[in-house]
């Protein structure tokens, strides 16, 4: 791949299909695609006022649960696929593996005349190393994750399952392990997730020896990177760690969270952490460009959209902090 797919232009006039929309992840894509595109969404729809929303903004919804469902009476002419839908699991190897890479077969076959298949993969299958290790797409995979056991080993068995599908039915297809994804939309990821620890002041658990340090990503870069993820398909996969342009720690993170909002942080040495990675961004770049939001900037907006009236410190407050910030 070259430097050109960084000039990619928002697409028009093509037919897009996307799995997860309502969720963190996708929502934001979807509805910024939707503004010139015919933008279709499949998910269980549980909650109806998401998918009320994205009617509202013109795209089409279909109930799908990836768990069983196949595409019966879904259109198969898309162009652009996102699959971000996921099934997580609860301590069930077996379907979490089943689920996950069953049902990404069936969307890849189903939708194999795209011009280009997107698959939302996954920072956590990377096999620990240092904590302030800077991973590249070629640093050894694992499955460790005392967080949540059967999450990286769904995403890695069904990295296996789009890499041959996209040789066998030879789609153009890009696999983007994502890092920290954040922004307004569904549970706001990690920031807005451990505020909420925060806020009923439990503390957050973090290594004994250090801090994690993640590449967050704010979901308005995520929209505007998928595009350019969609130029870069191929067939072998393309392969990218999908993250921000700046590294930082969780205690960092976490400690301009408490200085935004006025709510004491606590931290607890512990062996079992939601355990972040950072990535260098080389190959990224290469592929998508720079990002447009700090994480500065994105969090306090994130915070913003889910905790309304409650971010109570100026810019000012937080500029002269120091903080052990990594730029990559």
């Amino acid at each position: 791949m070259d430097s050109t797919s960084t000039h990619t232009p928002l697409p028009t006039g093509k037919k897009i299909l996307i799995t997860g929309a309502t969720g963190l992840v996708a929502r934001t894509a979807a509805e910024t695609l939707a503004e010139h595109n015919e933008v279709w969404c499949l998910g269980r729809f549980s909650d109806p006022e998401p998918e009320r929303r994205l009617q509202d903004r013109g795209i089409r919804t279909r109930r799908w649960d990836m768990a069983g469902d196949g595409l019966d009476g879904v259109p198969d002419d898309f162009t652009h696929v996102l699959h971000a839908a996921v099934e997580r699991g609860e301590g069930d190897f077996e379907e979490v593996v089943a689920v996950n890479s069953v049902a990404t077969g069936r969307l890849m076959t189903h939708c194999r005349a795209a011009e280009a298949f997107l698959f939302v993969s996954t920072s956590a299958l990377y096999a620990p190393q240092a904590l302030d290790h800077r991973y590249t797409e070629t640093d050894p995979l694992g499955t460790e994750s005392a967080f949540l056991p059967t999450y990286p080993v769904g995403k890695l068995a069904t990295e296996g399952a789009v890499r041959a599908l996209a040789v066998t039915l030879g789609l153009p297809t890009t696999i983007a392990r994502l890092n920290v994804a954040y922004g307004p939309h569904g549970h706001g990821g990690l920031p807005v997730i451990f505020h909420r620890l925060m806020l009923a002041g439990k503390p957050i658990a973090v290594p004994h020896d250090g801090q994690h340090y993640c590449s967050p990503i704010h979901t308005d870069d995520i929209a505007r990177h998928v595009p350019r993820l969609w130029a870069a398909a191929a067939a072998p996969a393309t392969v990218v760690n999908w993250g921000g342009d700046e590294v930082v720690g969780v205690r960092d993170l976490m400690a301009y969270v408490s200085e935004l909002t006025g709510v004491p942080v606590d931290f607890v040495p512990s062996d079992a952490t939601r355990a972040v990675v950072a990535y260098d961004g080389t190959r990224r770049r290469s592929l998508v460009g720079d990002c447009e939001r700090s994480w500065r900037d994105g969090v306090r907006q994130a915070l913003e959209a889910h905790f309304p009236g409650t971010v109570t410190a100026g810019p000012e407050a937080v500029a002269g902090s120091k903080r052990e910030v990594f730029h990559p």
